[in-house]
């Protein structure tokens, strides 16, 4: 499961009382200072948390919370090496409290994660190979704003896909990426370098259930025999 590492003075009883009304919770470190972001940091990984923690712990412009503040934090940072169904559980759940925003720091993320992890909610995301002291303070100080932070290649891998959806509403008999999803397309390229269903869960970062479920779909709706007979077909019409 994962876990908060959070800490610094608060008054909980006063925080409570701005979080039910609705009220973002500032805290200032000193007369004249500006506000500072409240930060709950989840990672089940505790070299990961404290890596993250330390950090943070050094920047005037964040302030870590204590437990009894967690579900009221302005940003609710959740740092993880992949994209699994229990991280996407947590962002799940982090999108309907509505005291909070996320923000994810992950360490390896393909675009069919990034759609995934954009239907959690989440818009803001890093790369933990970028992940210095400034580059977290902005991540942390972009989602308490509302403001989108995705990487710059997976970002436009879906540009392109969101282009190629509407292409094909503008014309509904044309061949193009739209007639796969992010996540089918990718794992199609994946079975065409030769991996099996484990090896795609593990590069993915979905259940073994889950890549099966996707590959038969494919297979169903485009009413093609098996795995090797969907890869010909999606490289024979520019799909992969």
């Amino acid at each position: 499961m994962l876990r908060t590492e959070e800490k610094g003075p608060v008054t909980a009883a006063s925080t409570a009382h701005d979080a039910v009304r609705g009220h973002p919770v500032h805290r200032t470190s000193g007369p004249g200072r500006p506000p500072r972001v409240t930060v709950a940091v989840y990672a089940a990984d505790p070299v990961l948390r404290v890596g993250v923690v330390q950090q943070l712990r050094q920047r005037p412009e964040a302030e870590l919370v204590d437990d009894a503040d967690v579900e009221s934090a302005q940003v609710s940072l959740v740092v993880v090496d992949g994209l699994d169904d229990d991280v996407t559980a947590l962002l799940s759940r982090l999108r309907y409290n509505g005291a909070t925003r996320a923000g994810l720091v992950i360490g390896t993320l393909g675009v069919g994660g990034l759609q995934r992890v954009i239907e959690c909610g989440v818009s803001a995301v890093l790369r933990r190979s970028e992940a210095d002291q400034d580059q977290l303070v902005h991540l942390v100080l972009a989602v308490a704003n509302g403001e989108g932070v995705l990487p710059g290649d997976l970002l436009g891998e879906l540009l392109g896909h969101v282009g190629s959806l509407r292409r094909s509403a503008l014309d509904p008999g044309a061949l193009s990426l739209s007639t796969l999803t992010a996540r089918e397309a990718e794992m199609l390229r994946l079975v065409s370098e030769g991996l099996d269903t484990a090896e795609i869960a593990r590069k993915t970062s979905y259940s073994e259930r889950t890549v099966k479920n996707v590959l038969h779909e494919i297979t169903t709706r485009l009413q093609l025999r098996n795995r090797a007979h969907a890869v010909g077909y999606a490289l024979r019409n520019g799909l992969i």
